[in-house]
């Protein structure tokens, strides 16, 4: 029954998002609280970004901290888009996150904990910084990094009662759109 309330909740998470990038443009969300949470959900990039890098870290040996040190280097690369920097080709590289980590979660592989906190580390960054172009008001910020936990949690949640063949054939899934969206970026 578990399982299939996990499949549930995936399922529903992956059909309200939309297939279009959470990204139209510097200032485009400044409406608050409920703009920045429902950001993380709009975007297919995000929003499978953040599911595959709680679901990867449960099979990460020493590396139940990888969930928090996503949200917290999100909340640095926010403060870096809402200064200003801009990271070139931003788009194409988070739809790289996107196809790297369905291909890790497909082959169930394996990093030392610190090569996975650098990684998952600097595609927060990216992430994050693309955020803070779009949502540089502090209460917005609060509604992404909100959403953002429920995402990268509710991953881990479904990778930890997902039978491993779904977690991998998702990874595939994964990779595939991630592939997808670089080609589109």
């Amino acid at each position: 029954m578990k399982k299939i309330a996990a499949f549930a909740v995936a399922t529903t998470l992956a059909l309200i998002s939309t297939a279009a990038f959470a990204h139209t443009g510097a200032g485009a969300h400044t409406h608050g609280f409920l703009a920045g949470f429902a950001h993380p959900f709009t975007g297919l990039d995000h929003l499978l970004a953040m599911l595959a890098v709680g679901a990867w870290s449960v099979r990460q040996p020493n590396a139940k901290w990888l969930p928090a040190t996503f949200i917290g280097m999100l909340l640095v690369g926010m403060a870096t888009g809402a200064a200003g920097l801009t990271v070139p080709g931003l788009e194409t590289g988070i739809a790289l996150t996107v196809a790297l980590m369905g291909v890790l979660l497909a082959a169930a592989a394996r990093l030392p904990a610190a090569a996975g906190a650098v990684m998952v580390g600097a595609f927060a960054v990216l992430h994050g910084n693309a955020h803070g172009h779009e949502l540089p008001q502090a209460i917005s910020a609060v509604g992404l990094l909100a959403a953002s936990l429920l995402l990268v949690y509710g991953g881990n949640l479904l990778g930890r009662v997902s039978p491993a063949l779904a977690v991998k054939a998702s990874g595939a899934a994964i990779a595939a759109t991630g592939v997808m969206l670089a080609a589109t970026a």
